[in-house]
């Protein structure tokens, strides 16, 4: 089979790097994060983060899994060991130092977020561990390390039968998601493993409805990597209809359409966690105006610092995390400025400086990633080079 030259393409670095900038303006507990909560309509930095994530991963193992599939699962599974074990890093964090500067201050947001494992510490640790308790802003990695851990399945499946079945079971399982299925596997689980959790503390991400964004993304990173041919070429008549539809959800977002046509109108439709079917439509339809306008866009965000915040995401991820929390913490010193009813937020001045220190910290971190990485290959490569030979017959 003739496969083209797989190129590396940074521009995907440079989106998700892009994509965590956006995450972290939109977690700090600042005022800027009202002006990035999906300001273009109902589509969110952890859409596009999962969707370019799975993307890179199918587009760089795909060919590998017709040739060596054992290789690219024991290659994906260390890789959802090495997130797994970020995950417990930022555990032991928010279980230590940030829940005893909350239980010493009674700071209301850091409470709040760690109520269930302040109530239920023993529980909350071994559900933790197992990916049951996922607590708010913890939750993102658990869903990575699942999505991990199942993609050597979807991609043989995907080798073994076509990306057209492996779709139309995606879809199926969303549609079953829309309609409680999360709530009976919880059940089993419960019953399973004795941990009473309760569902609202397993995480905000509905996984059999994240999944279908996963897959989506590891199928388009398939296809560019093994079709010589781009996608088709968009016709206008969607690419007009794809902006008619993201205009009427930009007005929906705004409250630009009147008292019905808004968010908690339409309600469990446009729901984030559960991807509802008309935030379904509205991510496609921007999908398309995406791609049709990709040539503009990537080169617009190809640039630093967007590019090595994109090569060190999981590093940067578990950093602004760190900060998020920090940031949580000095809303005990803003405690008589808070606006009765208004989610809480820093001073404006107080949000500044917070921002000012962590995006460079963010940089800096990716920047020593990077350059850990490059030092580290030629040394592999030179190990490579003088590791002993084994023959056909030996093995």
């Amino acid at each position: 089979m003739n496969l083209p030259h797989l190129e590396r393409r940074p521009e995907l670095d440079a989106l998700r790097g892009l994509f965590l900038v956006w995450m972290t303006l939109t977690h700090m507990p600042t005022h800027f994060s009202d002006l990035v909560d999906s300001p273009i309509g109902y589509f969110s930095s952890a859409e596009g983060f999962v969707l370019i994530s799975a993307l890179l991963v199918g587009r760089l193992y795909i060919r590998d899994m017709r040739e060596n599939a054992p290789g690219v699962r024991m290659r994906l599974w260390k890789r959802s060991l090495k997130v797994y074990r970020y995950h417990l890093m930022m555990l032991a964090f928010a279980f230590t130092v940030a829940a005893a500067y909350a239980v010493q201050t009674h700071e209301a947001a850091l409470c709040n977020l760690l109520d269930f494992y302040l109530a239920h510490p023993v529980v909350a640790i071994a559900g933790s561990v197992l990916l049951l308790y996922c607590p708010p802003l913890l939750d993102i990695l658990p869903m990575y390390v699942t999505f991990l851990f199942f993609t050597p399945l979807v991609l043989s499946a995907a080798v073994r039968w076509g990306w057209r079945s492996i779709l139309v079971v995606s879809a199926g399982i969303w549609l079953l998601a829309q309609f409680g299925l999360r709530d009976l596997f919880h059940n089993w689980m419960v019953h399973v493993t004795h941990l009473q959790i309760p569902l609202q503390e397993t995480g905000a991400f509905n996984l059999f409805a994240w999944q279908a964004v996963w897959v989506v993304g590891l199928w388009l990173g398939a296809r560019s990597a093994t079709r010589t041919t781009a996608l088709m070429r968009t016709p206008w008549w969607l690419v007009s209809l794809a902006g008619a539809v993201c205009i009427f959800f930009l007005g929906v977002r705004h409250n630009w359409l009147g008292p019905q046509l808004t968010q908690p109108g339409l309600g469990v439709l446009l729901d984030k966690w559960q991807i509802g079917p008309l935030r379904v439509l509205n991510i496609s339809a921007f999908a398309i105006l995406f791609y049709w306008m990709r040539k503009y866009i990537l080169r617009m965000v190809a640039i630093e610092p967007f590019l090595t915040l994109g090569k060190a995401s999981l590093q940067v991820f578990c950093t602004q995390i760190v900060f998020v929390f920090g940031a949580l913490a000095l809303l005990y010193w803003e405690t008589g400025r808070q606006v009765p009813g208004a989610p809480p937020t820093l001073h404006f001045a107080a949000g500044v400086v917070v921002l000012a220190v962590t995006f460079p910290v963010l940089f800096l971190v990716a920047w020593r990633e990077v350059r850990k990485r490059k030092g580290n290959r030629p040394r592999q490569a030179a190990e490579k080079e003088n590791a002993p030979q084994i023959s056909g017959a030996v093995r």
